[in-house]
């Protein structure tokens, strides 16, 4: 019988009780609406880390929207400093002129970026 008072655990634990308790994996999992290739990665995880390991972990990398290197940020920012007359527009094109390639709509979300920062 498995413990929890985390509620992201309890649904997993749950279903690992109820599958001992009725003493049949596929009534369980009929029950709980889960499939039973999901009720065995449960019991696996329980089984080799504890309950803890049920929590839901993501098997996702992490996307991190808006990144782009140092050094073509800094030109950014330089040239929009330098020139801020010049709309979003003619700074993407005058970097590109300089061999820095970003869109306008970016150099312009870059800009807002730094300056809610400084």
């Amino acid at each position: 019988m498995l413990h929890t008072t985390n509620p992201v655990i309890k649904h997993n634990a749950g279903l690992l009780n109820l599958a001992e308790e009725l003493s049949n994996v596929s009534k369980a999992c009929k029950i709980m609406g889960v499939s039973r290739d999901t009720f065995y990665r449960y019991r696996e995880l329980a089984d080799e880390d504890g309950v803890d390991a049920l929590i839901n972990r993501s098997r996702r990398a992490p996307n991190l929207k808006n990144r782009i290197d140092d050094a073509t940020e800094r030109a950014v920012v330089d040239y929009a400093v330098e020139f801020p007359a010049h709309g979003q527009h003619r700074t993407s094109n005058e970097l590109r002129k300089q061999g820095v390639f970003i869109s306008g709509r970016f150099g312009y979300v870059i800009t807002l970026r730094t300056s809610k920062n400084a």
